[in-house]
This record gives C-alpha cells, structure tokens and sequence, in this order.
C-alpha cells in the first residue's frame, strides 16, 4: 500500500480514499461506475470495498434522508447537566429511549451530555425537552435550536 491518507487509519491508500469518497457521496453507486472514477475494473472495487468491510472501515451502507421532507424539520442540541456522578452507560441507556435523539455523547465544559434531537416541529421538541428533563439523572437541560444547518458532512471525512 502506498500509506495512510487518513490519521488513524493505516494502510487506507489513496485509492481506498478515493472509493470511499465515492460511497460517502452515493452508497448504492455500482462497482463499475466507481471504478471509472478510481481508475479500476469493476471487479478490483469490490475486492477492495470487501477488504474494506472487513476490516472494519466501512460498517454499512444506508441513505440519508432529509428530515423536512419526512416532517421532522426542527432540529437542536440539548446540553444535559446530570447529578453527582451520573454514569455514561446511565445516560446512553435513557436516550436510546428516544427516537428523536440521532446523536449523543459526553462532553467536556459544564454540561455531561450533548444531544441533537430531531422534532415535528416545536410544540413536539418542548415534549422531548420535558421529557428529558424528567430523566431521574437530570439535573436541567439548555437548548439551541438549529436555525440554518450550515455544513452537513458523512461521519468520517475522507481526504482528497
């Protein structure tokens, strides 16, 4: 291989970049139309994309649907204060409740946890911001709703 492109990921070459860049934009292009953009046969990406799978670097394909379209057009991020010291595990377990929760992690600064909720609409993110309030772990939350999504980017960004 010709090296890593990519921090952490050794052995990832630029062609195993340039197939994933190509996922990243259309995960149900063929194998035969990703190699006329990466200078390979049909054949040689799929061995390649397999490789790929394997190892772990490619998880899955999906679709990315746009949320106003479906009717869940509100968007924001929750800071989540806990009490004491309310454990990760403690956290992720009551936000895997929710459906409208996409993403949370742990965070640095004040707050223990940031999520980014998807609503209806506002009246349903108030619901979603009061049942999180309820949380037993919960101390308070503060919210930002999302205004202009500005940057949208797959979860791992895939150097030139």
């Amino acid at each position: 291989m010709l090296g890593s492109v990519l921090p952490g990921a050794p052995d990832l070459d630029p062609i195993d970049a340039a197939i994933l860049r190509e996922l990243g934009r259309d995960a149900r292009a063929s194998f035969a139309r990703i190699g006329a953009v990466v200078n390979l046969s049909a054949p040689a990406v799929k061995r390649r994309v397999d490789r790929l799978k394997r190892r772990g670097v490619v998880d899955g394909f999906t679709v990315r649907l746009d949320p106003g379209a479906t009717g869940w057009g509100t968007e924001a991020h929750v800071e989540v204060y806990a009490a004491g010291s309310t454990r990760p595990a403690v956290m992720k377990e009551a936000f895997e409740q929710y459906p409208e929760i996409v993403a949370a992690s742990t965070v640095t600064g004040d707050a223990d946890a940031v999520v980014h909720v998807r609503a209806r609409d506002m009246t349903h993110l108030e619901e979603i911001v009061e049942r999180l309030n309820a949380e037993p772990f919960v101390v308070r939350t503060r919210s930002s709703v999302v205004l202009t999504p500005l940057v949208r980017r797959p979860d791992v960004p895939v150097q030139p």
